[in-house]
């Protein structure tokens, strides 16, 4: 055991460079894996040229692709620059930089080295599983951290932009929202979210026209209620709180039965005025946002939880009290059960019978987001100072 000690302490773990290199090659290697089977970056891909060209954005392309596109307009400029480029050259520089947007988003944050190294350790399998499905949560993430420690810095209009990004988007952005209570500049952030939503609701139009943006806005909305629907029936959607309930229990009922007292839960630390001061308070409550836009969500998906991984580890790092064995047992449980049951280190048998069948996957980090709450409701953040 002290040998183990002994080797992971030294400074290769602990050296920024080490996890950059990291990253960045985990980007490599799932473009260079793929590199013959990539559907979801053709969708995307297509999002560009189909703006370009003007035709529907959300029809089915069969020659083209499998599925079908779900986000934004927007999002054709967010790809241009990957979608002009040979094929194979997008893919490799698509991965490459959603590794990177995400690694930077956690270096410039505000957490410390401890929180930063903890976060590019623990979640590196969970960002090559959604690597290998070149998955834009990745971004989402790293757009929610960036909103965060941005109101924290009380640059609000630069939050505001990522906010409105990330929801014109994908939706998802719009949880950014929940750190309205803690900018000390609410006029200027929600003039500039104003601002950047009349910025991003006209931007496709630049390789487009007016009139076809508006439209596909329209189709938009049309597709997402649809797709709402089909996940409910799809074992690769709603991997979440609400897809376990329902699959585990069986019983067809709606889903704001769960979703109401969720937002309950989640909403009741916001009462707690006294405890807004403390960093370590508002960073729990940044990790509550990013496991409860999963949790909640029909269409979550299991590469979808880089997202809920990078809160898992800043709650488990923000409380200012010695975290406890039951702490660390959960922990290991969602590294084993929620990351490495995707991929071939989890027994095949496990997770084709079990795991997937009934969204197993968002089971460690449901309870970790219940004790997140209860901690919220009970705990003294300002008890000693965060590591």
């Amino acid at each position: 055991m002290d040998r183990c000690r002994a080797f992971f302490a030294k400074p290769f773990f602990y050296d920024y460079r080490t996890l950059l290199g990291l990253w960045l090659l985990l980007g490599v290697l799932a473009a260079v894996m793929k590199m013959h089977s990539h559907n979801n970056f053709l969708i995307f891909r297509g999002v560009f040229w189909h703006t370009w060209q003007q035709v529907s954005l959300y029809a089915a392309y069969p020659a083209e692709y499998g599925d079908v596109n779900y986000y934004g307009p927007v999002f054709s400029l967010l790809i241009a620059p990957f979608a002009v480029v040979p094929e194979w050259l997008g893919l490799l520089l698509w991965c490459v930089v959603l590794s990177l947007f995400l690694y930077v988003a956690i270096r410039r944050s505000d957490l410390t080295k401890y929180q930063q190294l903890f976060v590019l350790w623990f979640c590196a399998h969970e960002l090559l599983t959604a690597l290998y499905m070149q998955q834009f949560n990745i971004a989402i993430a790293a757009i929610i951290v960036l909103a965060f420690f941005l109101i924290e810095r009380e640059r609000d209009t630069e939050a505001a932009f990522f906010i409105v990004l990330g929801t014109f988007v994908k939706l998802y952005g719009i949880v950014g929202l929940a750190f309205f209570f803690f900018s000390k500049h609410k006029v200027r952030f929600v003039l500039s979210l104003i601002g950047w939503s009349v910025v991003m609701f006209v931007a496709p139009m630049v390789i487009s026209s007016p009139e076809f943006i508006i439209g596909q806005y329209q189709e938009w909305f049309t597709s997402l209620a649809e797709k709402n629907g089909e996940n409910l029936e799809s074992i690769a959607q709603n991997i979440s709180l609400l897809g376990m309930v329902h699959r585990i229990s069986g019983a067809v009922f709606n889903d704001l039965w769960l979703i109401g007292p969720g937002l309950v839960l989640f909403g009741i630390p916001y009462l707690r005025f006294s405890q807004y001061k403390h960093v370590a308070f508002r960073q729990t409550l940044l990790a509550s946002v990013l496991m409860f836009v999963v949790l909640f969500s029909t269409g979550s998906e299991s590469s979808g939880y880089i997202i809920p991984f990078v809160g898992i580890v800043i709650w488990y790092t923000a409380a200012p009290w010695q975290r406890t064995n039951w702490d660390i047992a959960l922990l290991v449980f969602a590294f084993v059960l929620s990351s490495l049951s995707p991929s071939d280190l989890f027994p095949a048998y496990l997770r084709k019978e079990w795991v997937q069948p009934y969204a197993l996957k968002a089971l460690p980090v449901t309870l970790i987001w219940l004790k997140l709450c209860f901690e919220m409701y009970s705990k003294d953040y300002a008890a000693k100072s965060i590591r």
